[in-house]
C-alpha cells in the first residue's frame, strides 16, 4: 500500500520520550521518497537506567501506537537501552517483534553493527556522549557483538540542563570526533541517538581512513535499506558517510 508522502517507504520510529534530536536529524536524513511516522516512548522511572530498560521492553506497545498504519519498518531510535539490555535480549525482542509484525526491526545498534559489516571493520573507535557507566556499557556490547573497541573519546555532557546529552552541542560532538586518533581503527561510531552528530559527520566524515557514523545516521540509512528491499552494502554506506543527498538537506535547513 502506497502513502502519498512516502511512495519508496514508511518507517515508524519510536523516540525516547525527552529526545530532541531524532525528528529533526530523521528529517533531514530522509531521501525523497522516504517518510516517517513517529512515537514517543515514556517511562516514569527516576533513573536513566530503568527508563532505557523500560523503553526496550516495553517496545511491542510502544510500536502498536501505530494502530494498522502501512509501516514499512520499523526504527528503535535508542542505543543505551541496547546497551543495558545486552546482545541476548536486544536479538530476541527483536526477533519476536519481526515474527509478529512481518516487517523489519531495526535498532539503532543493530544498524550501527551493520554498517560496521558492511566496510569490514573489525577495530571500531566510539565517540561517547554518556557518563562512564554507560560508556562502559557501550563497550561491552560492541565485544560482545565481535567488535575491537580501541578508541573512545568522550563528548563534553551539558550537566544542570534538562538532559545531559540531548542538550549537547554539534561543537562539542565535533571536538570529541577530533580527539579520537586515527591509524588504529576501521570505522568509528558517535553514540546515542540524542548527541547532534550530522554537522560532525560532514566536517569529518573520515578519521583517517576509517568512515564515520552515528547511532541516528546508521539508522537512518539502514531503514532506507529496508523499506526498499535494498541489501545494506559498502557502497551505500560510504555514500551515506559522504553526505550525499542528506548533505544538502542539512545544509538548507541549518542555514549554511
Amino acid at each position: 500500500m502506497t502513502v502519498e508522502y512516502a511512495p519508496r517507504g514508511l518507517v515508524g520510529v519510536l523516540t525516547p520520550q525527552a529526545n530532541t534530536t531524532v525528528e529533526p536529524e530523521f528529517a533531514m536524513l530522509w531521501p525523497p521518497g522516504v517518510a516517517m511516522l513517529n512515537a514517543r516512548m515514556t517511562s516514569s522511572k527516576p533513573t536513566i537506567i530503568a527508563r532505557l530498560l523500560d523503553y526496550l521492553r516495553d517496545l511491542p506497545g510502544a510500536a502498536a501506537q501505530f494502530a494498522n498504519a502501512p509501516i514499512d519498518a520499523i526504527a528503535f531510535a535508542c542505543t543505551g537501552a541496547s546497551y543495558y539490555a545486552g546482545v541476548a535480549e536486544e536479538d530476541a525482542l527483536v526477533a519476536r517483534m519481526e515474527d509478529a509484525l512481518g516487517i523489519p526491526v531495526i535498532t539503532a545498534a543493530l544498524a550501527v553493527r551493520d554498517a560496521f559489516r558492511a566496510v569490514g571493520a573489525e577495530r571500531i573507535g566510539l565517540v561517547s556522549p554518556y557518563p562512564d557507566d554507560l560508556t562502559e556499557a557501550a563497550v561491552g556490547y560492541w565485544t560482545a557483538r565481535g567488535f575491537a573497541v580501541t578508541e573512545v573519546s568522550r563528548g563534553a555532557m551539558a550537566d544542570g540542563s534538562f538532559h545531559p546529552i540531548y542538550a549537547m552541542t554539534a561543537e562539542g560532538a565535533a571536538a570529541a570526533l577530533a580527539a579520537l586518533p586515527a591509524g588504529n581503527v576501521q570505522a568509528v561510531a558517535m553514540l546515542g541517538t540524542g548527541m547532534p552528530t550530522l554537522g560532525p559527520i560532514l566536517g569529518q566524515p573520515f578519521v583517517g581512513e576509517a568512515p564515520v557514523t552515528s547511532c541516528m545516521h546508521a539508522l537512518a540509512w539502514r531503514s532506507v535499506c529496508a523499506v526498499t528491499k535494498t541489501a545494506p552494502s559498502a557502497e551505500s554506506f560510504l555514500a551515506w558517510v559522504r553526505g550525499e543527498g542528506w548533505g544538502q538537506r542539512y545544509r538548507e535547513r541549518m542555514g549554511g
